[in-house]
């Protein structure tokens, strides 16, 4: 493990002797990621049907909205691996693995070139240290581990043209800065982290040398990064209460969060998938101790600079790579936490690279054991990742407030056909998150199939209160209305569901019931067939439109629709229309 001891051998040798042991070690590390399966949003990555195309292949590059995020490149690898192996799983799981050792290597490689000592200790670390489970062991983090081989790659070549100012060199540079972008955009601050590196290498910044190469890199970053802000904020729903924080409540909140992935760092133990959702209060002294102190630590280090420049470096390397998810940009998932250990993916290289420059002092005993030791723990980190159920399971047992787990938790035992286990994980939602609009009305919806109409229409009105533009809530609670005998309050939700989703099928099949049940069974007609149009391959729409034609008299068109009914549901009698 130290360099010095093998100078006798090939340098490409040693290069390829330290690479193959890093792969070794990162897929024994990983191994019950392997066979975990899909977690939370990963079917939201995993190439939709609509996207398997050709023609989806396009859409992915020329339609914002058609994937979760507008990242083509992530994407159109995603294409490819589903064309390869489908929705198996293990697939997805080993490519994120073989990136990671890949970026592990590359992070060696790039630290060689700067004649880092621990270069290749460094990049053990980084493959086995637990922080990096998440962005490993959940599929739809591949951007992470994508964008990543891809920021590095480009980060080597733009050293090379450092050294020889050679067009080439600069074009392969940029040309792999650019893909690494189009995986996942928080790698804009690449530039910024190239011009920290020759400020510590040489003691200053030159316009011309460092500078002025660098300013495309610098405009197409932020152009891009602010492009991802706004899909963010347009398309995912980085807005409204969750977000309002002022700008001396982000600032404790940038101070905050840069602590604490230092912290997980250095004390890589609980890590969880979901942390707590802190309250940022700039009234309470104690959270001002935060950036104040990251101040005191950039200043210290800077007038400490001309004896080493190196530990300024590491702190304006990891700071800077945090920058967008810090809290300045609203991201999405700040709904659940404002940290999360699949953002310190790529900002805690520079922790691991002056660690390990550390480290090359200690004894080698010292270095395999803590290597071994993030090892075990990386390994014991995997096992979350199995399948959904042990997945938010974990996460509630280190994070019993989480009620993102409990509502997606509930709706796998509703599945199942635990109700009553569903119910209680509702409830533990709507505790930790009473305005949870999604707990409100998956508690409805199983208090309405026991026939609990009272307490159902309850949430199904509290939901609408936190949405009321949702038209499958309106549609829930007129259906409850109308099983509670009161239909003719239930018609304003009817019309309100068909007006905000004029292509749903459903909505339209129940207004159609609640008209047919209130005597108006000339517009309850209209709602059925305008159903059927919109859904062909519904059972219930073709059976009440079979009644719906008996009623007036179409007894031909009747057993037409009632036949298509039985068809598509053969478990309807020979006899009798019923709904």
């Amino acid at each position: 493990m130290n360099p010095a001891q093998t100078d006798s051998t090939p340098a490409p040798a040693r290069a390829f002797g330290f690479g193959a042991l890093v792969f070794g070690l990162t897929l024994l590390a990983y191994l019950p990621a392997v066979r975990a399966g899909f977690i939370w949003n990963d079917s939201d990555y995993v190439t939709a049907p609509e996207l398997q195309s050709l023609h989806g292949l396009g859409r992915i590059w020329t339609e914002v909205g058609a994937t979760e995020q507008y990242y083509p490149l992530l994407h159109s690898a995603f294409w490819v691996e589903h064309h390869l192996w489908g929705d198996a799983p293990i697939g997805y799981h080993l490519v994120n693995i073989l990136l990671h050792a890949g970026a592990a290597c590359l992070f060696g490689a790039v630290l060689k070139k700067l004649a880092v000592p621990g270069a290749w200790l460094a990049a053990l670390l980084f493959a086995l240290h637990p922080v990096c489970v998440e962005s490993v062991a959940w599929v739809s983090e591949q951007k992470n581990t994508l964008s990543l081989v891809l920021y590095l790659a480009a980060a080597l070549y733009y050293l090379r043209f450092d050294a020889s100012r050679a067009r080439r060199d600069y074009l392969a540079g940029f040309g792999w800065f650019v893909a690494a972008l189009l995986a996942k955009t928080t790698t804009a601050t690449l530039p910024a982290a190239l011009l920290v590196v020759f400020w510590w290498r040489r003691g200053r910044i030159e316009w011309r040398r460092d500078v002025v190469p660098l300013l495309p890199w610098f405009v197409l970053g932020a152009v891009l990064g602010l492009f991802s802000a706004w899909v963010e904020k347009t398309y995912i729903g980085a807005e409204g209460s969750e977000f309002t924080l002022s700008v001396l409540e982000r600032g404790l909140l940038a101070g905050r969060i840069a602590w604490f992935y230092f912290g997980k760092l250095l004390f890589p133990f609980y890590l969880i998938f979901i942390y707590p959702r802190w309250t940022i209060d700039a009234g309470v002294p104690w959270q001002w101790l935060f950036p104040l102190g990251l101040v005191v630590a950039v200043t210290a280090l800077w007038l400490w600079r001309d004896r080493a420049r190196a530990p300024l470096a590491v702190l304006l390397l990891f700071v800077g790579a945090l920058f967008p998810t810090l809290g300045f940009f609203n991201v999405f998932a700040f709904m659940f936490s404002y940290v999360a250990d699949h953002w310190q993916y790529l900002p805690c290289l520079a922790v691991l690279a002056g660690g390990a420059t550390l480290l090359m002092r200690a004894t080698r005993l010292i270095r395999v054991l803590l290597l071994g030791g993030l090892g075990v723990l990386t390994w014991q980190q995997s096992r979350m990742y199995a399948d959904m159920d042990t997945f938010y399971r974990t996460t509630l047992a280190r994070n019993p407030a989480c009620w993102m787990a409990h509502n997606n938790l509930a709706s796998l035992l509703h599945e199942a056909g635990r109700d009553d286990e569903a119910m209680a994980h509702y409830e533990a939602a709507l505790q930790a998150k009473p305005d949870s609009d999604k707990a409100h009305t998956n508690l409805g919806v199983i208090l309405r199939a026991r026939h609990q109409l009272s307490a159902a229409i309850g949430h199904f009105e509290a939901a609408l209160r936190l949405m009321p533009d949702e038209g499958v809530y309106q549609d829930n609670l007129a259906g409850a209305l109308r099983e509670a005998g009161r239909a003719r309050e239930a018609l304003p939700h009817h019309r309100a569901t068909v007006r905000l989703l004029p292509n749903y099928a459903a909505g339209h099949n129940d207004y159609g019931v609640t008209l047919r049940e209130l005597g108006r069974a000339d517009e309850a007609l209209m709602q059925f067939e305008e159903a059927v149009r919109l859904d062909p391959n519904s059972a219930p729409a073709h059976l009440n439109l079979s009644l719906s034609y008996s009623l007036v008299g179409r007894e031909v068109d009747a057993r037409m629709q009632y036949a298509e009914a039985r068809r598509l549901n053969p478990a309807l009698p020979d006899l009798g229309i019923s709904r």
